[in-house]
């Protein structure tokens, strides 16, 4: 999900900074990087972790669409011959997975 380098990357995108193994107790903080209070670091990680959940339907939804080479073919057909096929496709996935 997340770890701690990507929690500070999020919190100071420019920070400096390595990490032995992933504990937040072992971070040093490179050319003059301001260092970030631990607290904040594990709040950040938490708030990341809570968004990466919350968004789980996305991932799922994803691996179900058709590709966008299908979904384009249906969208040109659809065209040609009047139908909704591409829509049909699109809903039933939004509905197998509901936000």
């Amino acid at each position: 999900m997340t770890d701690i380098i990507n929690s500070i990357k999020a919190i100071n995108p420019n920070a400096q900074v390595s990490v032995n193994a992933d504990d937040i107790n072992q971070i040093t903080w490179h050319n003059r990087t301001t260092p970030i209070p631990a607290n904040e670091i594990l709040a950040k990680q938490q708030e990341l972790i809570a968004e990466y959940n919350s968004n789980q339907y996305q991932r799922d939804r994803a691996k179900d669409y058709p590709s966008i080479q299908e979904q384009l073919d249906m969208q040109y057909w659809d065209k040609i011959n009047g139908t909704n096929k591409w829509q049909q496709a699109i809903n039933a996935v939004k509905q197998k997975y509901p936000k």
